[in-house]
Parts: structure tokens; C-alpha cells; sequence
């Protein structure tokens, strides 16, 4: 008798944000990156991507993938090679036992919703990939550790790799030419930190106008800058181990500034430059500096990914010095409400004004948030009992 149960399982997953870099493929197909990187994952309860996986015999022959209710293109080689992985390790199970359901053989159906802008440089790939990895190998019910699923959440998008851990997170670019040793793994848990926090300046919610991949091949290609970036991470990523471990701020703040400020320095350094940064960015820049220089050193740190959007981090401490100086421009906005009603606005004396009227008028959304976990199972389902999305889907 056909099989015509349909087969379930949701997952969410989190943004991580960088702090030492990932950019440059020395193997594009692979995503196997020019060099390690270092990351912070930030909480789901503020920023996550949403995956249920569903699969059934009966289902319409090819994978399909709907993400904030747009039927997304799943022909493309990443996506292939998450979904053909996952399958291999699935069909291995069901090899070793023939009562084992042949879900390996069901075409996909996978329903994903983000609760942030995607493509707008806040790591929407990296979550992405991270739920739909988790998702499916939750349905198909694998016992692969979560570094073991990162090598596959990598071929999707090289920065979901470290979307599978929470809390403070190195992605290890390896040497293996089949990439098999290019994994995340977790350098220390969220409640190793829990005082780490994150402001987010949401400054252009549109689409990129250069990607990542694009902009990544083009540095790698024709940047004089990109050979000594790669040399020095090495010794940045074993200082930032360090600073993690001893929860030092000041050292964390000052390499995290460092490698961002050496990031876009090869993105402009790229023929035709990259400009990812915009004079709003640059203002949010100029008020971290006056900020930590009010307080004598290091209590705020600004990195930008590649978009204009910028991320400062700080710890609970120093949420008032830090977080109360941008509320006090921009309490106006949504993201205040709950945690950061609390906040109280800071005075401004020594901080640029021009900076900060830059900011106001350029800056229409902010995303207080902190250290969080990795991927969580829910059970709250994208699908209803017959496989098809909800409306909320």
C-alpha cells in the first residue's frame, strides 16, 4: 500500500553577525572560504527565519520552496547540494533499515518565512540555509552533529554554517580541498556572555545592489589590500578567541572595529570599488568613536556587513552610555518597545551633531537584540494537514 502520510518538522534559526570576516572563496562551488571567521549569534526572539519541511509520497514531483510567500528558484547548485547531501544521509538510514519510510525518495516541499528584511546585508542567507538544513534533517530524522551539518549548510551559503551553534561561533576555513574539514564550531556558548548585546541600524531595507558572491569574486580578483587582510586573520582570530573566553570587551570592541574597517577597505580597494557603506553608515561610525571616547574606552563597537546597516555591539553595563545616546535621536522608531522602553536617553554633549542629524534622517529602523542560541525545533507548522502552506505561510 502507497505511503500517504505527509512528513513534518519545523525548526527556527538565527542571524549571526560576523565580528572577523568572512570574504573571499579560494573555491567558489564549495563556498570554501580564504579565511576563517568569527561570529556572534544573535537571539530569535529578534531576529529568525522560520522552516517547516514537508515531504509525501503524493506530493507534485519537484522540490519547491516558498519563502515569505514567493515560490523561490531551488534548481540552483547550493540548493541542490544541501538537498542531494541530506538525502544521501538519509538514504543510508533507510538502507539500514528496510522499516525505515523512503522519504529520501519524496519530493521536498519547504515553507520558510523571515521576521527581518531579507537581502538587505542582515545575514537573511545565513539563516535561511541554517533553518532549512536543521528543518530537514529534523523531518529525515539524522543524527549528524551540528558541525557535521554545517559543512552542508556551508554549500548553501557559507556564513550559515555558524547559524547552526548559538553564542560565540568560529567557522574554520580547513584545508581539505573537498572541503570535508570546513566547518563551524562553537568557540563558547550564549550563557558564556549573556551580557553581550547588539544594536542594529537598519538604514536601507532594500536589496543589495552588489551580493556578496559577486562582490567576494571581484575583491578576490583585483584588490592589492585582499592578500594582507587574509595574512593578518590568523592572529586576529586567536586574539578574538581569547578576548571571548576572558570576556573582555575592550579587546573584543577593538578588533571587531578593526576587521570591519579592513573589510571595506578591500571593498573600495576592489576595481570598480564596492561601496556597501553610505554616509549614514559613516555618521553611526563617527558616533561610536565620540561614544567611547566619552567613556574614556572601548564600551561600543560598530562592524557592517556588506550593506550600509550598522551593528554595534556593547555589553548590558554600558546599555544606557551606549544604547541611551542613539535613543535619544532615534526613540522615535519602531524597535524601542518591551526591552528598550527601559533605556534611558543619554546626553549627548561630545557626541557630533552632524553625526547625529545624519542618523535621524537616515536611520528608519533599529533591532535591539542579544547573544542568543542556535536552531530550535517548534512546533509551530508553516503547512496545514495536507501539506500546503497556512495562510500565515
Amino acid at each position: 500500500m502507497a505511503d500517504s502520510k505527509i512528513y513534518s518538522a519545523s525548526t527556527t534559526a538565527p542571524v549571526n553577525i560576523a565580528v572577523i570576516k568572512y570574504w573571499g572563496k579560494r573555491d567558489p562551488k564549495l563556498n570554501l572560504p580564504t579565511n576563517s571567521s568569527l561570529s556572534v549569534t544573535l537571539s530569535q526572539a529578534d531576529l529568525r527565519t522560520h522552516t517547516t519541511a514537508t515531504c509525501s509520497a503524493f506530493f507534485p514531483a519537484q522540490d519547491s520552496l516558498l519563502l515569505n510567500g514567493q515560490l523561490q528558484d531551488v534548481s540552483g547548485a547550493r540548493t541542490q547540494a544541501c538537498f542531494r547531501e541530506l538525502r544521501s544521509l538519509r538514504a543510508k538510514l533507510e538502507e539500514q533499515d528496510p522499516q525505515f519510510p523512503k522519504l529520501s525518495r519524496y519530493p521536498l516541499r519547504i515553507v520558510s518565512e523571515n521576521n527581518f528584511p531579507t537581502a538587505a546585508g542582515l545575514a537573511s542567507s545565513a539563516a535561511g540555509f541554517a533553518a532549512l538544513v536543521r528543518a530537514i534533517a529534523d523531518l529525515y530524522q539524522l543524527k549528524e552533529s551540528p558541525v557535521e551539518l554545517s559543512r552542508i549548510a556551508r554549500q548553501g551559503s557559507g556564513s550559515a554554517c555558524r547559524s547552526l551553534f548559538g553564542g560565540y561561533v568560529a567557522w574554520e576555513m580547513g584545508q581539505e580541498a573537498s572541503g570535508t574539514d570546513s566547518t563551524a564550531v562553537q568557540v563558547a556558548p550564549a550563557e558564556h556572555w549573556p551580557e553581550m548585546q547588539a544594536l542594529i541600524l537598519v538604514v536601507s531595507a532594500a536589496k543589495k545592489g552588489v551580493s556578496s558572491t559577486a562582490g567576494m569574486q571581484a575583491t578576490v580578483a583585483t584588490s592589492s589590500l585582499f592578500p594582507a587582510r587574509v595574512a593578518s586573520v590568523p592572529q586576529r582570530m586567536e586574539d578574538m578567541i581569547t578576548a571571548i573566553k576572558e570576556q573582555n570587551f575592550e579587546s573584543f570592541g577593538r578588533l571587531t572595529m578593526k576587521d570591519s574597517n579592513s573589510f571595506h577597505a578591500t571593498c573600495l580597494d576592489t576595481e570598480p570599488p564596492i561601496f556597501y557603506l553610505n554616509d549614514v553608515s559613516r555618521a553611526a561610525i563617527r558616533v561610536v568613536e565620540d561614544i567611547n571616547k566619552k567613556a574614556g574606552k572601548i564600551v561600543a563597537a560598530y562592524t557592517f556587513d556588506a550593506g550600509p546597516n550598522a551593528v554595534i555591539y556593547f555589553e548590558e553595563k554600558s546599555t544606557d552610555a551606549v544604547a541611551g545616546v542613539f535613543k535619544e535621536r532615534l526613540g522615535h522608531l519602531e524597535g524601542w518597545t518591551g526591552k528598550g522602553e527601559s533605556i534611558r536617553a543619554s546626553a549627548t554633549e561630545g557626541v557630533d551633531e552632524k553625526a547625529l542629524a545624519a542618523l535621524h534622517e537616515g536611520v528608519n529602523r533599529v533591532i535591539l537584540t542579544r547573544v542568543g542560541p542556535g536552531p530550535i525545533s517548534t512546533p509551530e507548522s508553516l503547512v496545514d494537514e495536507n501539506g500546503e502552506p497556512t495562510a500565515k505561510g
